[in-house]
């Protein structure tokens, strides 16, 4: 089914996050990257509150291939930093909500090496066994490739080694299946997504705006960023109306 055949379905928010954690005060770019911890509990109770379920991107598979409908946001942090482990967790866990953590499975209890130079700051990315704590809370790892590059950028066979060996790398210090993928930059076309479901993920993510509806390519869906400077009313407004799709 095309997007536009889609449209007539329930919307489904997939919610991007990065940091949970306050910006660092000499943090001069990118600072809607950070959700402050508090503010990231706000959104969460307004959504419980809501009715919402706030699931992973695995748990929410029923309903983007049309198998199921209900009150559903999808929650997904990107880069796998150790504040979302830290801050993340319980909150979520507060609200019997589950989540995805896209991890760069090259850069495992390093930090953030492929954009620290332009922001000025190392952020400490989580170990294998804070990944362990992740997923044994009731969370899912999926793979944001092996080193974070602009995948159309790629040959065939650098794309294969991201893409797929992510997921090997990441599987092996897991001891789990990793059936999420993410894409670095939200950089993604035909080709890229096509390795991706060859790689055996069963749904890709994007920075594309707008909601997911059942029926949507499965390989490059949308998201809804959820930023530092977004209040409560805007992070309704994003999540419950059609303002994220108009601007897709």
């Amino acid at each position: 089914m095309s997007d536009a055949a889609a449209q007539g379905t329930p919307a489904l928010p997939i919610l991007m996050y990065h940091n949970i954690a306050r910006a660092p005060r000499d943090l001069r770019v990118y600072r809607s990257l950070f959700v402050s911890p508090a503010a990231f509990a706000r959104q969460m109770w307004l959504l419980r509150r809501l009715g919402y379920s706030g699931l992973s991107m695995s748990a929410a598979m029923p309903y983007l291939r049309g198998e199921r409908t209900g009150r559903v946001a999808v929650i997904t942090l990107d880069d796998g930093y150790a504040d979302n482990l830290d801050a993340a967790l319980p909150i979520l866990q507060r609200y019997g909500f589950s989540a995805t953590c896209y991890v760069v499975s090259g850069s495992i209890g390093r930090y953030n090496q492929w954009d620290a130079d332009r922001l000025g700051v190392r952020k400490p990315l989580m170990s294998a066994e804070q990944l362990r704590d992740w997923h044994r809370g009731g969370m899912e790892i999926g793979a944001h490739s092996r080193s974070h590059p602009r995948l159309t950028q790629c040959d065939d066979a650098q794309l294969r080694e991201e893409i797929h060996g992510s997921k090997a790398t990441l599987e092996d210090r897991l001891g789990a299946a990793v059936t999420q993928f993410c894409y670095p930059y939200g950089d993604a076309d035909d080709r890229v997504a096509g390795v991706a479901r060859e790689a055996g993920f069963t749904a890709a993510t994007t920075t594309r705006r707008g909601r997911a509806r059942a029926g949507m390519d499965l390989w490059q869906l949308p998201r809804v960023q959820v930023a530092r400077h977004h209040l409560l009313p805007q992070f309704a407004l994003r999540v419950l109306s059609r303002y994220e799709d108009r601007r897709a």
